[in-house]
């Protein structure tokens, strides 16, 4: 049997002897050229609470591979008496400005401390870069203006981790999650809390900031975000989140993240026991996959599209979100005063900021229709491939971004432990083929020994996805439908 391809790697950033460790990798790609910036989370144990300060590297490419300069450590990401957590950078190109977000957490305040006492450490920050990560300013709190009265309601929050994005009409979107409190009524203390997925955009280049509607139906966490084209149908705002429910969630937006839709669970893209982080990154499908060429023999062909807004259902026990090392995260956080109706089953508020005007629901964008034709965008995502622990780092592809039953089974492109990763597309190499970067977490022994980096094409991706069965037939066993009243 001939042995799958594996990408050759490159170890960014590598634990030392005296416990310092890097975790929580972000990959973002700067024009010209482009260059590549690579940060992570310099921690002085691979304990959360150890947490100290970013760090950076930036990648030159040169011909057909890339030239990094050495670890620099970002002084003025921090705040004093906080550690600084979650990069996630985006990038405006109408103004040039590489904008670096992060989670500023006080002392060693755990994200379970946090949750249980319904008491937010977190801040949220930023630093800015005018010269592809050369220099960067210092540390913008954006908590009041971004966060506001809502703080008062929310356990804690954090932000990616990994790249955002930046909308065709301008708007900046970095993706986020929060843990809601949901009730206060044993004697003050903290009696439910669910974790939501949402985003903080800006519309005038980062001068301002704010936050959107929460994926309000579904516990979701560590999230990210694309731009899907639909064609003549428009575009949607696509957001892929980590979740404790055994698979991931995906929601829809049709505002640009000012809210989403019902969130629902995407059985063929599975989550490691407690969940992980995972990368999300849309791209233009090749030309050669236009409706009526099969050129591309991957995965469906034209699968009908027949979403279940009914996932509550398939709900599992309620766990926690926030990383360990010890494929934690996850760690039970939400346990006090867990009454017999989950939050996972609960109807969105029609409020602002939980989950949008129900009015304002686009329903003919979930529709089922007859046949689902090729989508102009596709999607990689990245995540372990393991059921029960973080193992063996996979790259999935969908054509029919929409569907949640249309990924391919996994590319490894890591045989071993791995965690956290970020996908970035770079460009078309000299010969035109597109190319694609992953910033991820590996280790000989557990998934936190080092950060590598790797680089494919999508010919790579395309001759490594294994085609997954044709769907069953439209007039074989319906799927279950639950539509909004």
């Amino acid at each position: 049997m001939e042995t799958p391809l594996v990408p050759m790697r490159t170890v960014l950033f590598q634990s030392e002897r005296n416990g310092l460790t890097y975790r929580v990798p972000a990959l973002l790609p700067v024009p010209p050229g482009p260059t590549l910036l690579a940060f992570a989370e310099q921690r002085l144990s691979p304990n959360d609470a150890h947490a100290h300060r970013l760090v950076q590297r930036r990648g030159t490419l040169e011909g057909g591979s890339v030239r990094w300069d050495a670890v620099r450590v970002l002084g003025t990401a921090a705040l004093e008496e906080h550690r600084s957590m979650n990069p996630c950078p985006v990038h405006d190109a109408h103004t040039g400005t590489v904008f670096l977000f992060f989670v500023a957490v006080r002392g060693q305040t755990s994200e379970a401390a946090q949750i249980t006492a319904g008491r937010n450490a977190a801040r949220l920050c930023c630093v800015t870069s005018p010269d592809a990560g050369r220099t960067w300013d210092g540390p913008r709190d954006l908590t009041a203006e971004a966060v506001g009265g809502a703080e008062q309601d929310w356990a804690t929050f954090a932000v990616g981790p990994g790249h955002g994005i930046q909308l065709p009409s301008g708007r900046l979107l970095v993706p986020a999650y929060t843990y809601r409190v949901d009730r206060r009524e044993c004697f003050g203390k903290i009696c439910r809390t669910s974790p939501h997925a949402f985003a903080f955009y800006s519309d005038d280049h980062g001068q301002t900031w704010h936050n959107g509607g929460l994926v309000s139906n579904l516990r979701s966490g560590e999230c990210q975000l694309a731009v899907v084209d639909r064609g003549q149908a428009g575009s949607v705002l696509y957001c892929n989140a980590r979740s404790p429910l055994g698979s991931r969630v995906q929601a829809l937006s049709t505002d640009e993240g000012t809210s989403f839709l019902l969130g629902e669970l995407v059985p063929t893209l599975a989550e490691t026991a407690w969940g992980c982080q995972g990368s999300i990154l849309g791209f233009p499908a090749p030309p050669s996959s236009r409706p009526g060429d099969q050129g591309w023999s991957v995965g469906s062909k034209k699968t009908p599209f027949a979403p279940s807004l009914c996932p509550g259902t398939q709900e599992s026990p309620e766990e926690g979100v926030r990383d360990t090392p010890e494929g934690g995260g996850l760690h039970g956080t939400e346990r006090s005063g867990n009454g017999p109706r989950d939050p996972g089953l609960r109807e969105p508020s029609p409020e602002p900021g939980l989950g949008g005007d129900r009015r304002g629901w686009s329903l003919e964008l979930l529709r089922p229709s007859a046949t689902l034709t090729q989508s102009p965008t596709w999607l990689l995502y990245s995540h372990p491939t393991g059921r029960r622990a973080r193992l063996h780092m996979g790259v999935h592809l969908s054509r029919f971004p929409l569907d949640p039953h249309s990924w391919t089974k996994p590319w490894v492109i890591y045989q071993g432990p791995s965690g956290y990763s970020d996908l970035a597309s770079i460009g078309p190499t000299p010969k035109g083929a597109l190319t694609f970067a992953c910033l991820y977490e590996s280790g000989a022994r557990v998934s936190y020994e080092e950060i590598s980096f790797c680089v494919f094409s999508l010919g790579e991706v395309l001759e490594n996805v294994l085609p997954r069965a044709e769907p069953p037939p439209l007039g074989g066993k319906p799927q279950q439908q639950c539509w909004p009243s």
